[in-house]
C-alpha cells in the first residue's frame, strides 16, 4: 500500500446502523501489518485484531469473528489461501480481501477459489484500500484493475468443464423468482453489487438480499459457485 495518500475521515470505517465495519489485519511484517490497521482505525474502521502468521490468523478470526478478513497470502504456518478456506468454511458470511505483494494470476485464481471477495496489490493507495474494504464488506467484489477480467474469464472456463453428475435432481432445482434470476444473469456478467443496483433501479441492500436468496435456494456458499451455475445455464449470454 503506497502511503501518498492519507485515510479518509472517521466515518468511512461505519456500516450503516450496524455499527463501524469490523476488520481483521494479517500479515507477517509487523510494519506493515500494524500500518495497514492504523490506517484501517483512522478512518472509523473497529480493528478487531491483528495476526502475523496462517495459524494464529484462523483462531484469532473465529475468536472475533470481523466482517472483512485483511489477509496477505505469504504467511508462515499456513499459506494464505488456505487460512482463507478454513475461515470461510467456519463462517461465510465473513469477507476476505486479500491485499498480496504478488499479481500473478495462479495466485489471484487460487484466492477466489478460496473463497476471497476481491484482491488488491499492495501497491495500491491507501484510499483505494480504504475503499476496497467498505466494499468488500459490502459484498461487492474488488479487484486490482485487470485482474476482473482475469477471473470472470475463469468462471467461464470452470463453467465449460464438466462438473460432477448432477444426479437426478434436476427436475426438483428450486424455482427462482424473476428478479432472482435478472440479478443472478447481471452477476454473471461480471456486474458489481452497485452496478446491478443502479442497472435495475434497486438499492444495493436488496441487491444483497436477492443474491443471499438464491444463495440459499440453490444450496450454494459463494459468488463463485453462483457465477459457476449462472454460466452453465447460459445466463451470462442472455
Amino acid at each position: 500500500m503506497s502511503q501518498d495518500q492519507g485515510g479518509a475521515g472517521t466515518g468511512d470505517g461505519r456500516a450503516g446502523a450496524g455499527g463501524p465495519i469490523k476488520v481483521m489485519v494479517v500479515d507477517d511484517h509487523p510494519m506493515w501489518r500494524d500500518a495497514v490497521a492504523r490506517d484501517l482505525a483512522a478512518s472509523g474502521f473497529d480493528v478487531v485484531a491483528t495476526a502475523g502468521d496462517g495459524e494464529q490468523a484462523v483462531r484469532r478470526a473465529r475468536a472475533t469473528t470481523p466482517d472483512v478478513l485483511v489477509l496477505d497470502l505469504n504467511l508462515p504456518a499456513k499459506p494464505g489461501a488456505q487460512v482463507c478456506k478454513e475461515v470461510v468454511a467456519a463462517n461465510p458470511a465473513l469477507r476476505v480481501l486479500v491485499l498480496s505483494a504478488s499479481g500473478e494470476h495462479a495466485d489471484v485464481l487460487e484466492a477466489v477459489k478460496s473463497g476471497a471477495t476481491g484482491y488488491l496489490l499492495k501497491s495500491a493507495s491507501t484510499e483505494e484500500l480504504l475503499d476496497a474494504v467498505r466494499r468488500t464488506a459490502a459484498g461487492d467484489p474488488v479487484f486490482t484493475p485487470g485482474l476482473a477480467g482475469l477471473v470472470l474469464g475463469e468462471y467461464r472456463r470452470l463453467a465449460s468443464d464438466p462438473g460432477p453428475a448432477s444426479g437426478g435432481d434436476e427436475p426438483d432445482a428450486p424455482r427462482l423468482t424473476d428478479r432472482e434470476t435478472e440479478v443472478l444473469r447481471l452477476v454473471a456478467k461480471g456486474l458489481s453489487y452497485k452496478q446491478i443496483a443502479e442497472r435495475l433501479v434497486i438499492s444495493h441492500r436488496t441487491v444483497q438480499n436477492h443474491v443471499q436468496n438464491t444463495l440459499g435456494k440453490l444450496q450454494l456458499h459463494n459468488r463463485v459457485e453462483l457465477v459457476r451455475y449462472a454460466i452453465e445455464r447460459g445466463l451470462d449470454d442472455a
